[in-house]
């Protein structure tokens, strides 16, 4: 079975980790270099995307994480995860990890009190349908030609894959595993 991390330097890394093994994944915290070299495949959770940026900085693992989905480790990266890995990220300067050929709005569909749930429909394999949460979520506002949809609302993607990499504007986490369950299969 693939060993997946959960990054779990800040955010939302338990509810992912408990989502992976619902969905029948050998999920475990990462929190160190050892952690990320044993890990096949990594989940960057929701949280604040530049704290987690500068936690990356300031325990050595950016560079090693970039050269890890360089080589080809799938990585899921939901909202402030798909901050960092997003190639741009307009109206602010942090740092990420600038793999996933997308520009992103930092928390475009409104503050915390915006918070709403969605349901969806996906190109998932065998997932008609998804419920969707975005808090303080991010807008995909322009995307590479090798960057699909995997997922959208209102006509603005929310589910992208580009590669090994995917990401989410939303919290998959918190309605269910099928995003989870897609994911341990790549």
């Amino acid at each position: 079975m693939k060993k997946i991390g959960v990054l779990a330097l800040q955010g939302d890394y338990a509810a992912h980790t408990n989502a992976l093994k619902r969905a029948g994944g050998e999920a475990f915290e990462a929190r160190s270099l050892a952690d990320l070299e044993r890990a096949e495949s990594l989940v960057i959770p929701g949280g604040e995307s530049t704290v987690m940026g500068s936690l990356l900085l300031r325990f050595g693992l950016m560079d090693f994480l970039v050269e890890r989905i360089k080589a080809g480790m799938p990585v899921f990266g939901t909202c402030a995860g798909l901050i960092l890995l997003a190639r741009r990220i307009e109206g602010c300067e942090q740092p990420g990890i600038r793999l996933l050929d997308v520009s992103v709005l930092r928390n475009a569909y409104g503050r915390q009190i915006a918070s709403f749930r969605a349901r969806v429909g996906t190109l998932l394999p065998g997932v008609e349908s998804i419920e969707a949460v975005f808090i303080r979520a991010p807008r995909i506002t322009a995307m590479g030609d090798s960057v699909s949809v995997l997922a959208s609302l209102d006509g603005d993607p929310i589910l992208v894959r580009q590669g090994s990499m995917v990401g989410a504007t939303f919290h998959p986490e918190l309605t269910g595993v099928a995003v989870h369950r897609w994911f341990i299969s790549l």
